[in-house]
């Protein structure tokens, strides 16, 4: 009977549970389990050119591993690795030193073109990038001070050109310094109604520059830092780090991490970077080039229609009638209009890679409503585009040959 089957169906749907596609469920950390942080690519919106992470002289590992990486990844230029950072959750660590190393002229050369050419470095915590987090002050209408919005930028500066401006002491106009101090601060999301342990939702980098200054003899990672103490962590004020005007300089390497408490969920973790100033994105000059090609097109559409007017006005005209008796105007191309173009096979190709690009386009807007194109499976949406490209590779054929046999091509 009805009822039965209604009861059935309800049944069912209460065993019904929510999954999670491959590679972006979430990962429960338990107290001091060790959190793994990779490093990435350096990428600068200035020369568009990324380079591989250990390709500066920073402290690396014995072994660099690099993470097994996708078509996606590939092409859009992401080489993980693995690095010397040791993490744990939930444990606070204040001025841990990474390394120390001594660099030469060209070392040091290679550190300041970086630098000059605003190049920021981009790590990797549980899948989730680092962050850059910033304010700017909202003006009010009366030109008041207004309220402090915070904004995110994906990686951190490697460092910074000095300018008279700069705030900071002892910084000379012109010179590079580079951020050799980390803090890095990370945000956990605990429910125990939920699920056990805590879950990783935000990855925040505050950078800094320091010219270290070793208190007593060095004694490896357990070398205690008169610029920087648990009590006393660095600060803007301190003198930073220079890279430039040296043959030789001595940089100690260095990072605190801090544990914060996040009512943000797991699944709303990407919220941020969505949100997040893309400096790769140049609006204005978007926003200008569509206003351009639409004032263009309606320029040219109200040409032709006031054309195309005036011609209908003349033919339909009894006056102009036996004059009308020869064609004139636009009806002497009209018989052009069935007629094969000069280069047909050209025009088959190119409307065929139209409806390539066109299906691609529709395809993958439809999996990216569905939720399948997450931004936490890297490199997904560029090897999915290739994939799906290839694919309407045989609507593309079909189209091109429907129109070569309209123009009677073999």
């Amino acid at each position: 009977s009805r009822p039965s089957n209604g009861l059935l169906l309800l049944s069912l749907i209460s065993h019904v549970s929510a999954f999670y596609l491959p590679g972006v469920s979430p990962r429960n950390y338990i107290y001091g389990e060790d959190v793994t942080l990779k490093v990435n690519k350096l990428d600068s919106v200035r020369t568009q050119l990324p380079y591989e992470y250990y390709s500066l002289p920073f402290c690396s590992p014995d072994k660099i591993n690099p993470s097994a990486e996708n078509l996606g990844e590939i092409l859009s230029g992401d080489k993980i690795e693995n690095s010397l950072y040791k993490i744990s959750m939930k444990l606070i660590e204040s001025c841990k030193i990474l390394c120390r190393k001594t660099y030469g002229k060209h070392e040091l050369q290679q550190f300041e073109a970086k630098i000059r050419d605003e190049y920021h470095v981009n790590w990797i915590i549980d899948n989730l990038p680092a962050a850059t987090k910033y304010y700017t002050e909202e003006i009010g209408e009366d030109g008041s001070e207004g309220t402090y919005e915070s904004h995110y930028l994906k990686g951190f500066p490697l460092g910074y050109v000095a300018t008279e401006e700069d705030p900071e002491p002892d910084s000379e106009a012109g010179a590079a310094y580079i951020h050799n101090h980390a803090r890095l601060v990370l945000f956990y999301h605990e429910d125990v109604h939920s699920f056990n342990g805590y879950r990783i939702v935000a990855f925040e980098v505050e950078a800094y520059s320091v010219k270290h200054q070793v208190d007593g003899n060095w004694n490896g990672a357990q070398t205690k830092l008169h610029t920087c103490t648990p009590l006393n962590p660095v600060r803007r004020s301190q003198p930073p780090q220079p890279v430039s005007g040296t043959d030789s300089e001595e940089i100690i390497w260095s990072y605190d991490v801090q544990w914060e408490s996040s009512p943000i969920k797991w699944a709303s973790r990407w919220d941020v970077y969505f949100k997040m100033t893309d400096s790769k994105v140049h609006w204005f000059s978007i926003i200008n080039s569509i206003a351009v090609v639409l004032f263009l097109s309606a320029m040219v559409a109200m040409i032709v229609t006031r054309t195309l007017h005036r011609d209908l006005l003349r033919y339909n005209s009894p006056e102009e009638r036996e004059e009308a008796q020869e064609e004139t105007g636009w009806k002497l191309i009209h018989g052009d209009v069935f007629r094969p173009p000069a280069f047909a096979h050209g025009l088959c190709v190119l409307v065929g890679t139209g409806y390539q690009l066109i299906g691609m386009s529709i395809v993958t807007l439809f999996f990216a409503v569905l939720g399948f194109l997450s931004p936490a499976n890297r490199g997904g949406l560029m090897t999915s585009m290739l994939l799906l490209f290839v694919l309407m590779g045989i609507f593309a054929g079909f189209a091109s040959t429907f129109l070569g046999k309209i123009f009677g091509l073999e």
